[in-house]
């Protein structure tokens, strides 16, 4: 079934707020897993209403939590998700991170006792539209072991960095480097495991620590990190990085002390978030940016058939602006069922 953008985050947000959020809470929620949807990042869109939804009935989420800054700097600002949903939090961190960054030259907005985070990148959206250079990253309940290990203590900690471009002085799509630190997104497992798929050796290992190219098996199990084939160290000791740095100084819980989120039941993760904001006017410039930036891209799409990160999601995401998106029978029927209507 096909559905406009807006009309499936009116259904989204009716889903969430049946299940007890608040519209503060619910309406930026659903509007983030639309835009995943849209953007063809279905593993962080709409298949989550369902565990979201499941999150808040089992007081895992606080639906009527309310985002505050709870210390700032100059340069520098801790919001509490005051164990809420993480997208209203991290949209203040963002707006923070821009404001501070006109003046402080760069800024650091951190999220403290907050949630699933989905797709990194779309959180830095709004920061590539204020003509910012943007970082963001989080930890996730653990699900990865260190390198050498068996047992899952470390989050597949997402990582998203943006680029905004400038062709002839004119603002155009921005580059988007999004990417977990296992060697696939967990959620694409979980996808497989809900259509009965296999999944390709080397992704996961079942719960003895076995390799297995069963999808739910693997959800069972543990995620291995990126660059398996050689070990994982260096995707080990990036997740590793990424959690030491939310965790550490926002007192945030490690992966290992939140429970997974694709159970009903369990804690309220208290996870964290960060997104660092660069201001280009307070170092070379923006017109020494934008062309240092384009003399790269411009050789690389230059050298055979490449696609620069992020032009595929704006391309899907302006498809879905015109022509709404497809979504499963099954999907759109479990969304309703939970939004009562």
């Amino acid at each position: 079934m096909k559905l406009s953008l807006s009309d499936t985050e009116t259904l989204a947000t009716n889903a969430l707020m049946a299940a007890g959020a608040a519209p503060h809470q619910a309406k930026p929620t659903a509007r983030a897993l639309v835009m995943a949807e849209a953007m063809g990042l279905a593993s962080h869109g709409l298949t989550r209403v369902a565990m979201y939804a499941a999150h808040l009935r089992h007081d895992r989420v606080d639906g009527q939590a309310k985002p505050k800054i709870i210390k700032q700097s100059a340069g520098a600002v801790l919001i509490d998700a005051a164990d809420g949903f993480a997208y209203p939090a991290c949209d203040l961190a963002a707006t923070r991170a821009i404001k501070l960054a006109e003046f402080a030259g760069t800024a650091l907005a951190a999220v403290t006792n907050s949630h699933h985070f989905g797709a990194a990148g779309l959180l830095l959206h709004q920061v590539a539209l204020a003509g910012r250079v943007g970082i963001a990253l989080g930890n996730s309940p653990a699900a990865m072991p260190f390198a050498g290990g068996k047992r899952a203590i470390l989050g597949t900690n997402p990582i998203a960095a943006v680029f905004p471009r400038y062709v002839k002085g004119v603002m155009v799509d921005p580059v988007v480097i999004d990417l977990s630190l296992s060697e696939v997104a967990r959620g694409k497992i979980m996808v497989a495991a809900k259509k009965g798929e296999k999944i390709p050796l080397g992704w996961a290992l079942d719960e003895k620590g076995h390799p297995t190219n069963d999808a739910a098996a693997a959800m069972q199990g543990s995620m291995l990190p990126f660059g398996a084939a050689t070990g994982g160290v260096k995707g080990a000791v990036l997740a590793l990085m990424i959690e030491l740095l939310v965790t550490s100084l926002t007192g945030a819980h490690f992966g290992a002390e939140a429970d997974s989120f694709f159970q009903d039941h369990g804690n309220k993760p208290k996870i964290a978030q960060m997104i660092l904001v660069i201001n280009p006017l307070a170092l070379a410039g923006n017109t020494v940016y934008a062309e240092r930036n384009e003399t790269l891209l411009n050789a690389i799409l230059g050298d055979g058939n490449v696609r620069l990160p992020g032009v595929r999601r704006f391309e899907l995401l302006r498809q879905a602006e015109q022509d709404g998106i497809e979504i499963p029978d099954s999907l759109i029927e479990q969304i309703r069922n939970l939004a009562k209507v």
